[in-house]
């Protein structure tokens, strides 16, 4: 029994304890976790809470969200509450978890509902789970609950399942991280009835509740989706905790498969026969291909042939790894007990031609009769083809070369020692030959290094053992020198051959880890996508001795050449377009237009497809070996990666401009504002004045006087405006919300504007059963101000401005119209943009802030505000504000 290979490695046991460490300093995460709402989470983390809280351990809570639930609510008592901290949010006041609160009280345990909240503007994180990622980096311990519709892995297959998106999510590695996970699971029939008895919503909402998202087949999909997303980590954690113990041992817990893939025709048929299997019972599967000395010995082609298996493989679901070793099929199973596999999935093996030869299933039995060996027949059992998948050694006869590489070298060994017959001893002798193997395995590999051992004796027993020239041996002792000489020449080259075969691995790997370093090194500094076109122009030259060019997306979506690319004559845009719009290679070298001149590779980045690597060779076809195709397709990721940060870094750097520009804007126009209203009254003052005077002004004087009034006056309500803009975009604006009828609001307003409606006829048609609307009284007298005024400006002497409201389900929905010209063709939604005029008005009309202040203060209300042209002629304005629930005359009563 071989002790050393259960001997834990000295490495992962420094890592171990480093990570044991850190752990240590961190709080735990305990993730209650359920399919849906209504199972129970929040009940079986508080029951938890209560149990620690009767064994003397502190307990917090931050935040536990019982619905109403009496039963839940229940559970709190005796529990230390942390109060929440309120945030004004347009114009209401949001609860949200006090995370500062927390650190400063740095409870041993906190309870804190709801992993996937977003939480309010003005909150340090934008999301919960950040809040718990800091309460544990202090060293406090957190329970917490999530539904599985909310894991960002799963969204899109839950939102498929039962069409609805939820936009709350928390990344994987959130829970992958935590310390534990409780299942709480309920079946569909039991959490439909208590859906009905309302104890998961109000009887309203669960009615609706019922006919949409609590389905029982949606039940059903869920509770398993949130079965299996739990065995997963169960499964995880039973890795781990092999990994720590270093147990070799496979465990069958789950029926997962390995399938070793190799340049023979069986492969696919390999990778598919997984692919169903898994299908079929749920597990996980492996694809593995080993780089064997075989395997380097084979054609670009086939060896390309084995990455194209392994890239079906994952389009099919399959993890799927490449690694190096001298033995396939020790490799294979090596694989196999680390990842906890317990079968694997090969072909059948060929009949031998040699006694000596035992194909790749064969030896995997005898290597590892604990685990499972699955066989599927061939595809033509009388067609010769090439080597199983994988095989540790091929079951061929042995090709000439090698032998004839042996012998000459045993050859000019022989011939060169001859001369020192009568010089050295035959010992000595014996060693040249070794040496003479050692070389062979160096120079020709394994199977040469055989061949050779067994030359080598013949040759020293032929020329060098008396009597020579003739086989005979009269000295029984040189049998047992024959047997030494060849037991050494057998092991010493053979483990020549293989340290020779894994140093080239090493340094083929390292020489690939060294490029991808260099590039990632130099791309993570690149600012510009100029940098990050020479980078690749580099890299590809040095790598591959082929010119690149990259396309990167415009407008609609079309790639063009990126500034700093050099156009190649052997690229087509159309097929970069292509190959960004599908996201596949195409050219030469793949399924698609492979008669192409240039390889075309999409720059996939995480969150969206950053443009196309257009690869020139100097060969009319491109076939790259696999550890080749390795690199190419790390490269284009990491160019996409660094094009995406770039891309960011640029839309962030314009957001800060925007922001600074837009900010030192509004300080500049309140400070303008602010100076201009105190001349202005003053003016306004003295134009009063002069109208008043007694005896009164004669004309033309006591007409400039009016003048003067009146040009100050229009003056005022565009200085106004700015300092209204200013303010609201400053967000110093707060809204003084109180219950107000729409008819007094209008009327306020009518009696402001009634000098420039003096030529208009007014239409009012508010109904009395109207009922009140929350609002901020000021805000919405400038909401009607500017549309009056807009009106009045924009119609002719004499035309007809009507306003009208009426109820709209939830909202009131207000209409001010006229009969004027209407609004420019295409200019509805401009109109609301700041310093936006319509075309025909006169320079001394306003600064254009009128109606980008409307949409503002009805934003601020949780409104809306459209435009549009009637149909019988003029413009129309439509506002939207919520209703809300107006408090009954008792309760003022009682307020008051």
């Amino acid at each position: 029994m071989n002790h050393d290979a259960d001997r834990p490695d000295p490495d992962t046991l420094l890592a171990r304890l480093e990570n044991e460490a850190a752990q240590a300093r961190r709080g735990k995460l305990k993730i209650f976790f359920g399919a849906c709402p209504g199972v129970g989470k929040t009940f079986a983390m508080l029951t938890a809470a209560q149990g620690l809280r009767q064994q003397g351990q502190e307990v917090m809570v931050g935040v536990a969200e019982t619905h109403g639930r009496a039963e839940t609510a229940a559970l709190l008592e005796g529990l230390t509450i942390l109060p929440r901290r309120g945030i004004d949010y347009k114009g209401h006041r949001l609860e949200e978890f006090d995370l500062d609160a927390a650190l400063a009280r740095r409870p041993a345990l906190i309870l804190i509902d709801e992993l996937a909240h977003s939480n309010a503007p003005g909150s340090r994180h934008p999301k919960r789970w950040q809040d718990i990622e800091e309460l544990l980096s202090a060293g406090i311990d957190v329970n917490t609950t999530v539904n599985v519709q909310h894991v960002e892995s799963l969204n899109d297959v839950v939102g498929q399942i039962t069409g609805v998106r939820v936009w709350e999510r928390v990344p994987d590695h959130v829970i992958d991280q935590a310390d534990e996970m409780v299942l709480v699971d309920l079946p569909p029939e039991e959490l439909m009835h208590r859906l009905r008895e309302g104890k998961v919503y109000l009887p309203q909402q669960a009615e609706r509740a019922v006919e949409h998202f609590f389905r029982k087949g949606n039940l059903l999909a869920l509770r398993e989706l949130a079965l299996r997303r739990t065995a997963d980590r169960v499964d995880g954690d039973v890795r781990a905790w092999r990994r720590e113990t270093s147990t070799s041992t496979v465990w069958p817990i789950r029926e997962t498969v390995l399938v070793c893939v190799g340049p023979g025709p069986d492969s696919e048929k390999l990778v598919r026969r997984a692919a169903r299997r898994s299908n079929q019972t749920g597990a996980p599967w492996h694809a593995l291909a080993i780089e064997t000395p075989f395997m380097q010995s084979l054609p670009d082609k086939a060896r390309a042939r084995v990455l194209d298996m392994l890239k079906l493989a994952r389009e099919l679901g399959a993890q799927t790894a490449s690694i190096a070793a001298p033995d396939a099929a020790e490799a294979a199973i090596g694989y196999a007990r680390e990842h906890n596999l317990g079968a694997l999935l090969v072909g059948r093996d060929r009949y031998r031609r040699l006694p000596w030869q035992h194909g790749f299933a064969e030896r995997l039995g005898r290597l590892a009769p604990d685990l499972e060996l699955l066989q599927i027949a061939r595809e033509d059992e009388d067609r010769p083809e090439g080597p199983t998948p994988a095989p540790s050694r091929p079951l061929t006869v042995p090709s000439w070369r090698p032998i004839g590489e042996a012998a000459l070298t045993v050859g000019l060994v022989t011939a060169l020692s001859a001369p020192l017959h009568d010089v050295l001893d035959r010992a000595n002798i014996v060693m040249i030959f070794l040496l003479a193997v050692v070389f062979i395995a160096i120079r020709s590999g394994k199977q040469a290094a055989i061949i050779g051992a067994f030359l080598s004796v013949a040759c020293f027993d032929f020329f060098y053992v008396p009597p020579r020239f003739t086989f005979a041996v009269h000295d029984a002792q040189y049998l047992v020198t024959f047997a030494v000489m060849l037991t050494v020449a057998l092991v010493v080259g053979p483990l020549t051959a293989d340290l020779r075969f894994q140093a080239a691995a090493a340094r083929k790997r390292e020489q690939r880890l060294r490029a991808l370093y260099e590039m990632a090194r130099d791309l993570s500094s690149a600012l510009s996508v100029e940098q990050i076109v020479e980078i690749c122009r580099n890299f590809f030259q040095r790598g591959f001795n082929a010119p690149v060019a990259v396309f990167l997306p415009g407008k609609g979506g079309r790639v063009a050449l990126a500034e700093g690319s050099t156009p190649l004559p052997e690229v087509d845009d159309g097929i970069a377009q292509w190959s960004h719009d599908h996201g596949q290679n195409a050219g030469t070298g793949t399924d698609t237009l492979p008669s192409s001149q240039a390889l075309y590779v999409p720059l996939k980045a995480p969150s969206r497809r950053c443009g196309v690597l257009a690869i020139a060779p100097e060969g009319a076809s491109w076939e790259l070996p696999p550890d080749q195709q390795q690199l190419l397709d790390t490269s284009a990721t990491l160019t996409a990666i660094a094009l995406e940060r770039v891309h960011y870094v640029t839309l962030t750097r314009d957001a800060q401009v925007d922001m600074e520009s837009e900010r030192l804007r509004n300080s500049l126009l309140s400070a303008i504002s602010h100076d201009l209203r105190t001349p202005l009254t003053v003016i306004s003052g003295l134009a009063e004045a002069m109208l008043m005077a007694s005896p009164p002004l004669a004309e033309p004087h006591a007409g400039l006087a009016q003048a003067i009034r009146d040009q100050v006056a229009r003056t005022t309500s565009m200085v106004v405006n700015l300092l209204e803009m200013a303010r609201m975009q400053m967000g110093q604006v707060t809204l003084q919300r109180e219950w107000q009828t729409l008819e007094e609001v209008v009327g306020l307003s009518m009696e402001q504007c009634a000098p420039l409606l003096s030529g208009h006829a007014i239409r009012i048609d508010l109904p009395g059963d109207l009922p009140l609307i929350e609002i901020d009284t000021r805000l919405m007298e400038r909401v009607f101000n500017n549309l009056l005024e807009n009106a009045a400006r924009h119609t002719p002497s004499g035309s007809a401005i009507a306003i009208t409201a009426r109820v709209a389900g939830a909202f009131a929905e207000i209409i001010v119209e006229d009969d004027g010209p209407g609004f420019p063709p295409g200019m509805e939604k401009k109109l609301f943009d700041k310093f936006t005029r319509g075309k025909m008005e006169r320079s001394d009309s306003g600064f254009g802030l009128g109606l980008t202040i409307v949409r503002s203060i009805l934003e601020a209300h949780g409104g809306t505000i459209r435009a549009e042209n009637r149909s019988e002629g003029g413009a129309r304005f439509t506002m939207l504000l919520p209703l809300g629930h107006p408090p009954t005359l008792q309760e003022e009563l009682e307020d008051g």
